[in-house]
Protein backbone atom coordinates (compact mmCIF):
# COMPACT_ATOMS: atom_id res chain seq x y z
CA UNK A 1 0.00 0.00 0.00
CA UNK A 2 1.39 3.36 -1.00
CA UNK A 3 0.17 6.89 -0.41
CA UNK A 4 -0.73 9.27 2.40
CA UNK A 5 -4.21 9.06 3.87
CA UNK A 6 -5.97 11.38 6.29
CA UNK A 7 -8.92 9.78 8.12
CA UNK A 8 -11.58 11.83 9.93
CA UNK A 9 -14.30 10.72 12.36
CA UNK A 10 -16.34 13.42 14.10
CA UNK A 11 -18.12 12.67 17.37
CA UNK A 12 -20.33 14.70 19.68
CA UNK A 13 -17.54 16.40 21.63
CA UNK A 14 -14.38 15.43 19.78
CA UNK A 15 -12.88 14.86 16.35
CA UNK A 16 -10.72 11.79 15.79
CA UNK A 17 -8.11 11.92 13.06
CA UNK A 18 -5.52 9.48 11.81
CA UNK A 19 -2.62 10.01 9.41
CA UNK A 20 -1.22 7.06 7.47
CA UNK A 21 1.81 6.70 5.21
CA UNK A 22 2.12 3.63 2.96
CA UNK A 23 -0.38 1.67 5.01
CA UNK A 24 1.14 2.39 8.41
CA UNK A 25 -0.38 4.74 10.96
CA UNK A 26 1.90 7.68 11.79
CA UNK A 27 -0.38 9.07 14.48
CA UNK A 28 -3.97 9.19 15.60
CA UNK A 29 -5.37 11.95 17.74
CA UNK A 30 -8.62 12.68 19.54
CA UNK A 31 -9.12 16.45 19.27
CA UNK A 32 -11.41 17.28 22.20
CA UNK A 33 -13.61 20.36 21.81
CA UNK A 34 -14.34 22.18 25.05
CA UNK A 35 -17.87 22.79 26.30
CA UNK A 36 -17.30 26.52 25.98
CA UNK A 37 -16.20 26.17 22.35
CA UNK A 38 -19.19 24.01 21.44
CA UNK A 39 -21.58 26.34 23.27
CA UNK A 40 -20.82 29.08 20.74
CA UNK A 41 -22.83 27.24 18.09
CA UNK A 42 -26.60 26.91 17.94
CA UNK A 43 -26.37 23.66 15.97
CA UNK A 44 -23.76 20.94 15.69
CA UNK A 45 -23.81 21.54 11.93
CA UNK A 46 -22.44 25.05 12.51
CA UNK A 47 -19.23 23.59 13.94
CA UNK A 48 -17.70 22.47 10.65
CA UNK A 49 -15.23 25.33 10.14
CA UNK A 50 -14.13 25.27 13.78
CA UNK A 51 -13.43 21.55 13.61
CA UNK A 52 -11.78 21.84 10.19
CA UNK A 53 -9.40 24.47 11.54
CA UNK A 54 -8.62 22.31 14.58
CA UNK A 55 -7.58 19.50 12.22
CA UNK A 56 -5.43 21.61 9.89
CA UNK A 57 -3.76 23.38 12.83
CA UNK A 58 -2.92 20.03 14.44
CA UNK A 59 -1.51 18.71 11.16
CA UNK A 60 0.66 21.81 10.89
CA UNK A 61 1.92 21.25 14.44
CA UNK A 62 2.85 17.71 13.45
CA UNK A 63 4.71 18.94 10.40
CA UNK A 64 2.28 17.40 7.91
CA UNK A 65 2.07 19.50 4.75
CA UNK A 66 -1.44 19.50 3.27
CA UNK A 67 -0.04 19.17 -0.25
CA UNK A 68 1.43 15.76 0.69
CA UNK A 69 -1.96 14.19 1.49
CA UNK A 70 -3.25 11.98 -1.34
CA UNK A 71 -6.77 11.19 -0.15
CA UNK A 72 -9.12 12.18 2.68
CA UNK A 73 -11.41 9.49 4.09
CA UNK A 74 -14.28 10.20 6.46
CA UNK A 75 -17.15 8.68 8.37
CA UNK A 76 -20.25 8.74 6.19
CA UNK A 77 -22.82 10.41 8.42
CA UNK A 78 -26.59 9.93 8.24
CA UNK A 79 -27.03 10.16 4.49
CA UNK A 80 -29.96 8.54 2.73
CA UNK A 81 -29.69 4.73 2.52
CA UNK A 82 -27.17 3.48 -0.03
CA UNK A 83 -25.26 0.33 -0.80
CA UNK A 84 -22.06 -0.31 1.12
CA UNK A 85 -18.87 0.90 -0.49
CA UNK A 86 -16.87 4.08 -1.03
CA UNK A 87 -18.55 7.27 -2.26
CA UNK A 88 -16.92 10.52 -3.30
CA UNK A 89 -18.21 13.51 -1.36
CA UNK A 90 -20.18 15.57 -3.87
CA UNK A 91 -22.73 18.36 -3.72
CA UNK A 92 -25.65 15.93 -3.41
CA UNK A 93 -24.03 14.33 -0.37
CA UNK A 94 -23.14 17.67 1.16
CA UNK A 95 -26.76 18.75 0.80
CA UNK A 96 -28.04 15.57 2.46
CA UNK A 97 -25.60 15.95 5.35
CA UNK A 98 -26.39 19.62 5.94
CA UNK A 99 -30.14 19.04 5.79
CA UNK A 100 -29.91 16.04 8.11
CA UNK A 101 -32.39 14.06 6.03
CA UNK A 102 -32.08 11.03 8.28
CA UNK A 103 -31.08 12.83 11.45
CA UNK A 104 -28.70 15.52 12.67
CA UNK A 105 -25.60 14.10 14.33
CA UNK A 106 -22.00 15.19 14.71
CA UNK A 107 -20.97 12.38 12.36
CA UNK A 108 -22.61 14.39 9.54
CA UNK A 109 -19.72 16.84 9.83
CA UNK A 110 -17.09 14.28 8.80
CA UNK A 111 -17.83 14.31 5.07
CA UNK A 112 -18.25 18.09 4.98
CA UNK A 113 -14.91 18.68 6.70
CA UNK A 114 -13.15 16.08 4.56
CA UNK A 115 -14.41 17.81 1.42
CA UNK A 116 -13.26 21.23 2.64
CA UNK A 117 -9.81 19.93 3.57
CA UNK A 118 -9.49 18.22 0.16
CA UNK A 119 -10.19 21.61 -1.47
CA UNK A 120 -7.44 23.17 0.67
CA UNK A 121 -5.05 20.38 -0.29
CA UNK A 122 -5.70 20.94 -3.99
CA UNK A 123 -5.18 24.68 -3.64
CA UNK A 124 -1.86 24.02 -1.88
CA UNK A 125 -0.85 21.60 -4.64
CA UNK A 126 -1.67 24.08 -7.38
CA UNK A 127 0.34 26.82 -5.68
CA UNK A 128 3.34 24.48 -5.44
CA UNK A 129 2.97 23.09 -8.94
CA UNK A 130 2.27 19.57 -7.67
CA UNK A 131 0.24 17.35 -9.98
CA UNK A 132 -2.62 15.13 -8.90
CA UNK A 133 -5.98 15.85 -7.33
CA UNK A 134 -6.92 14.92 -3.79
CA UNK A 135 -10.52 13.82 -3.28
CA UNK A 136 -12.67 13.26 -0.21
CA UNK A 137 -14.62 10.04 0.27
CA UNK A 138 -16.89 8.34 2.78
CA UNK A 139 -16.95 4.59 3.32
CA UNK A 140 -19.61 2.10 4.42
CA UNK A 141 -22.35 4.38 5.66
CA UNK A 142 -24.15 3.39 8.86
CA UNK A 143 -27.43 3.53 6.91
CA UNK A 144 -26.13 1.21 4.20
CA UNK A 145 -29.16 -0.72 2.98
CA UNK A 146 -28.66 -4.05 1.25
CA UNK A 147 -31.23 -5.92 3.32
CA UNK A 148 -33.18 -8.79 1.85
CA UNK A 149 -36.74 -7.69 1.00
CA UNK A 150 -38.17 -10.26 3.40
CA UNK A 151 -35.89 -8.96 6.18
CA UNK A 152 -37.51 -5.53 5.89
CA UNK A 153 -41.01 -6.84 6.59
CA UNK A 154 -42.36 -5.62 9.93
CA UNK A 155 -45.49 -6.55 11.81
CA UNK A 156 -47.14 -3.30 10.71
CA UNK A 157 -46.89 -1.91 7.17
CA UNK A 158 -46.16 1.51 8.69
CA UNK A 159 -43.08 0.12 10.45
CA UNK A 160 -40.79 -1.63 7.97
CA UNK A 161 -37.49 -2.80 9.46
CA UNK A 162 -34.66 -0.38 8.77
CA UNK A 163 -30.91 -0.87 8.53
CA UNK A 164 -28.65 1.27 10.68
CA UNK A 165 -25.50 -0.46 11.84
CA UNK A 166 -21.75 -0.21 12.37
CA UNK A 167 -21.12 -1.03 8.71
CA UNK A 168 -17.65 0.51 8.56
CA UNK A 169 -16.02 -1.55 11.29
CA UNK A 170 -18.12 -4.65 10.64
CA UNK A 171 -17.09 -4.90 6.98
CA UNK A 172 -13.47 -4.16 7.88
CA UNK A 173 -13.46 -7.03 10.37
CA UNK A 174 -14.86 -9.43 7.76
CA UNK A 175 -12.09 -8.37 5.38
CA UNK A 176 -9.54 -8.84 8.17
CA UNK A 177 -10.87 -12.30 8.98
CA UNK A 178 -10.70 -13.29 5.31
CA UNK A 179 -7.21 -11.83 4.78
CA UNK A 180 -5.79 -13.67 7.80
CA UNK A 181 -7.04 -16.94 6.30
CA UNK A 182 -6.24 -16.26 2.66
CA UNK A 183 -9.91 -16.13 1.70
CA UNK A 184 -12.05 -13.85 -0.46
CA UNK A 185 -14.34 -11.95 1.90
CA UNK A 186 -16.92 -11.68 -0.90
CA UNK A 187 -17.25 -15.47 -0.84
CA UNK A 188 -17.91 -15.68 2.90
CA UNK A 189 -21.08 -15.67 4.98
CA UNK A 190 -20.28 -14.03 8.31
CA UNK A 191 -22.31 -12.70 11.24
CA UNK A 192 -20.70 -9.74 13.02
CA UNK A 193 -21.73 -8.40 16.43
CA UNK A 194 -20.37 -4.90 17.02
CA UNK A 195 -20.69 -3.99 20.70
CA UNK A 196 -20.01 -0.42 21.78
CA UNK A 197 -22.25 2.44 22.89
CA UNK A 198 -24.74 0.82 20.54
CA UNK A 199 -24.97 -2.81 19.48
CA UNK A 200 -25.51 -3.89 15.89
CA UNK A 201 -25.48 -7.41 14.51
CA UNK A 202 -24.92 -7.73 10.77
CA UNK A 203 -25.13 -10.61 8.32
CA UNK A 204 -22.53 -10.40 5.53
CA UNK A 205 -22.97 -12.49 2.39
CA UNK A 206 -21.21 -12.07 -0.95
CA UNK A 207 -19.72 -8.78 0.22
CA UNK A 208 -23.08 -7.24 1.17
CA UNK A 209 -24.88 -6.69 4.48
CA UNK A 210 -28.13 -8.53 3.82
CA UNK A 211 -29.69 -8.20 7.29
CA UNK A 212 -29.14 -6.18 10.45
CA UNK A 213 -30.93 -4.22 13.16
CA UNK A 214 -31.60 -0.50 13.47
CA UNK A 215 -29.06 0.18 16.20
CA UNK A 216 -30.11 3.82 16.54
CA UNK A 217 -33.84 3.30 16.21
CA UNK A 218 -34.86 1.05 19.09
CA UNK A 219 -34.23 -2.33 17.47
CA UNK A 220 -31.86 -5.11 18.39
CA UNK A 221 -29.86 -6.26 21.43
CA UNK A 222 -29.33 -4.33 24.65
CA UNK A 223 -26.32 -2.02 24.58
CA UNK A 224 -24.30 0.25 26.85
CA UNK A 225 -26.53 3.26 26.13
CA UNK A 226 -29.51 1.87 24.20
CA UNK A 227 -32.47 -0.19 25.29
CA UNK A 228 -32.67 -2.28 22.13
CA UNK A 229 -36.01 -3.88 21.31
CA UNK A 230 -38.49 -3.34 24.17
CA UNK A 231 -42.06 -4.66 24.75
CA UNK A 232 -44.53 -2.57 22.78
CA UNK A 233 -47.43 -2.25 25.23
CA UNK A 234 -45.36 -1.00 28.20
CA UNK A 235 -43.70 1.48 25.84
CA UNK A 236 -47.13 2.75 24.73
CA UNK A 237 -48.13 3.17 28.38
CA UNK A 238 -44.95 5.13 29.06
CA UNK A 239 -45.59 7.39 26.05
CA UNK A 240 -49.10 8.27 27.27
CA UNK A 241 -48.30 8.45 30.98
CA UNK A 242 -47.81 12.19 30.86
CA UNK A 243 -44.49 11.84 32.66
CA UNK A 244 -42.25 12.20 29.62
CA UNK A 245 -41.96 14.38 26.54
CA UNK A 246 -41.41 12.85 23.11
CA UNK A 247 -37.71 13.67 23.26
CA UNK A 248 -37.39 12.21 26.76
CA UNK A 249 -38.93 8.94 25.57
CA UNK A 250 -36.47 8.79 22.68
CA UNK A 251 -33.61 9.47 25.06
CA UNK A 252 -34.77 6.64 27.32
CA UNK A 253 -34.47 4.31 24.34
CA UNK A 254 -31.27 5.71 22.84
CA UNK A 255 -28.78 7.50 25.06
CA UNK A 256 -30.08 6.69 28.52
CA UNK A 257 -31.17 3.10 27.94
CA UNK A 258 -29.33 -0.17 28.41
CA UNK A 259 -26.59 -0.14 31.05
CA UNK A 260 -27.12 3.59 31.66
CA UNK A 261 -30.74 2.98 32.66
CA UNK A 262 -29.82 0.12 34.95
CA UNK A 263 -26.70 1.44 36.62
CA UNK A 264 -26.15 5.05 35.56
CA UNK A 265 -23.00 4.23 33.58
CA UNK A 266 -22.15 3.11 30.06
CA UNK A 267 -18.80 1.68 31.18
CA UNK A 268 -18.98 -2.10 31.16
CA UNK A 269 -15.62 -2.23 32.92
CA UNK A 270 -17.24 -0.63 35.94
CA UNK A 271 -20.23 -2.98 35.79
CA UNK A 272 -17.94 -6.01 35.42
CA UNK A 273 -15.89 -4.87 38.41
CA UNK A 274 -19.04 -4.57 40.49
CA UNK A 275 -20.14 -8.01 39.36
CA UNK A 276 -16.76 -9.46 40.34
CA UNK A 277 -17.16 -7.79 43.72
CA UNK A 278 -20.36 -9.67 44.37
CA UNK A 279 -23.09 -7.40 42.98
CA UNK A 280 -25.67 -9.94 41.79
CA UNK A 281 -27.68 -7.38 39.79
CA UNK A 282 -24.57 -6.55 37.74
CA UNK A 283 -23.83 -10.25 37.18
CA UNK A 284 -27.37 -10.85 36.00
CA UNK A 285 -27.32 -7.80 33.70
CA UNK A 286 -24.05 -8.85 32.07
CA UNK A 287 -25.41 -12.34 31.49
CA UNK A 288 -28.60 -10.83 30.06
CA UNK A 289 -26.60 -8.57 27.77
CA UNK A 290 -24.58 -11.50 26.44
CA UNK A 291 -27.76 -13.50 25.94
CA UNK A 292 -29.43 -10.67 24.01
CA UNK A 293 -26.47 -10.42 21.61
CA UNK A 294 -26.34 -14.20 21.20
CA UNK A 295 -30.08 -14.34 20.46
CA UNK A 296 -29.71 -11.81 17.67
CA UNK A 297 -26.70 -13.64 16.21
CA UNK A 298 -28.75 -16.83 16.17
CA UNK A 299 -31.71 -15.00 14.63
CA UNK A 300 -29.62 -13.75 11.71
CA UNK A 301 -28.32 -17.27 11.14
CA UNK A 302 -31.88 -18.15 10.14
CA UNK A 303 -31.50 -15.90 7.05
CA UNK A 304 -28.99 -18.36 5.65
CA UNK A 305 -30.47 -21.55 7.18
CA UNK A 306 -27.62 -21.65 9.70
CA UNK A 307 -24.95 -21.90 7.01
CA UNK A 308 -22.49 -19.28 8.26
CA UNK A 309 -18.71 -19.53 7.85
CA UNK A 310 -17.85 -17.49 10.93
CA UNK A 311 -19.11 -15.25 13.71
CA UNK A 312 -17.07 -12.16 14.60
CA UNK A 313 -17.33 -10.30 17.91
CA UNK A 314 -15.96 -6.75 17.82
CA UNK A 315 -16.31 -3.26 19.33
CA UNK A 316 -15.09 -1.81 22.62
CA UNK A 317 -16.96 -4.33 24.80
CA UNK A 318 -15.17 -7.16 22.97
CA UNK A 319 -12.17 -6.34 25.18
CA UNK A 320 -13.98 -8.16 28.01
CA UNK A 321 -12.80 -11.75 27.59
CA UNK A 322 -15.29 -13.25 30.02
CA UNK A 323 -18.25 -11.68 28.21
CA UNK A 324 -16.93 -12.80 24.83
CA UNK A 325 -16.48 -16.32 26.17
CA UNK A 326 -20.10 -16.25 27.37
CA UNK A 327 -21.38 -15.17 23.95
CA UNK A 328 -19.14 -17.67 22.17
CA UNK A 329 -20.45 -20.51 24.31
CA UNK A 330 -23.99 -19.64 23.19
CA UNK A 331 -23.35 -19.27 19.43
CA UNK A 332 -20.39 -21.49 18.54
CA UNK A 333 -22.81 -24.24 17.52
CA UNK A 334 -23.56 -22.07 14.46
CA UNK A 335 -20.01 -21.31 13.29
CA UNK A 336 -16.45 -20.69 14.57
CA UNK A 337 -16.09 -17.47 16.57
CA UNK A 338 -13.34 -14.85 16.16
CA UNK A 339 -12.90 -11.89 18.51
CA UNK A 340 -11.46 -8.55 17.29
CA UNK A 341 -11.69 -6.01 20.13
CA UNK A 342 -12.00 -2.28 19.49
CA UNK A 343 -13.80 -0.10 17.00
CA UNK A 344 -10.91 0.40 14.55
CA UNK A 345 -12.81 3.05 12.57
CA UNK A 346 -9.82 5.20 11.60
CA UNK A 347 -7.90 2.14 10.40
CA UNK A 348 -11.00 0.94 8.56
CA UNK A 349 -11.29 4.30 6.80
CA UNK A 350 -7.61 4.23 5.87
CA UNK A 351 -7.92 0.69 4.49
CA UNK A 352 -10.74 1.86 2.24
CA UNK A 353 -8.59 4.80 1.16
CA UNK A 354 -5.76 2.52 0.14
CA UNK A 355 -8.16 0.32 -1.80
CA UNK A 356 -9.23 3.44 -3.71
CA UNK A 357 -5.64 4.54 -4.35
CA UNK A 358 -4.66 1.07 -5.59
CA UNK A 359 -7.74 0.73 -7.79
CA UNK A 360 -8.88 -2.31 -5.84
CA UNK A 361 -12.36 -0.85 -5.41
CA UNK A 362 -14.45 1.24 -7.75
CA UNK A 363 -15.86 4.32 -6.09
CA UNK A 364 -19.56 5.09 -6.31
CA UNK A 365 -21.57 8.24 -6.95
CA UNK A 366 -24.09 9.51 -4.44
CA UNK A 367 -27.32 10.87 -5.94
CA UNK A 368 -29.31 11.42 -2.76
CA UNK A 369 -32.06 8.86 -3.31
CA UNK A 370 -32.66 5.65 -1.37
CA UNK A 371 -31.04 2.68 -3.03
CA UNK A 372 -28.34 4.63 -4.92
Amino acid sequence: MTGRVLAINTGSTSTKIGFFIDGKIVFDQNLVHSVSDLAKYDSVMDQDLMRRDAITEFLAEKGVALADIDIVMSRAGLITPVETGVYEVNEAMRKALVEGRNGVHACNLSGLIAHEIALEINEARRSLGISGICKAYVADAAMADEMLPEAKVGGLPEFPRRALCHALNSRAMVRRYAKERGLDYRALTVIVAHMGGGTSVTLHKDGKIIDTNDALGGDGPISAERAGTVPAFPLVEMCFSGKYSKEEIKMRLVGKGGAVAWFGTNDFREIAARAAGGDSSCRTFISGYCLSVAKYVAALAADVCGKADAIILTGGIANNRDMMADIESRVSFIAPVAVYPGENELVSLADNGYMVLSGEVETKTYFGNSGD
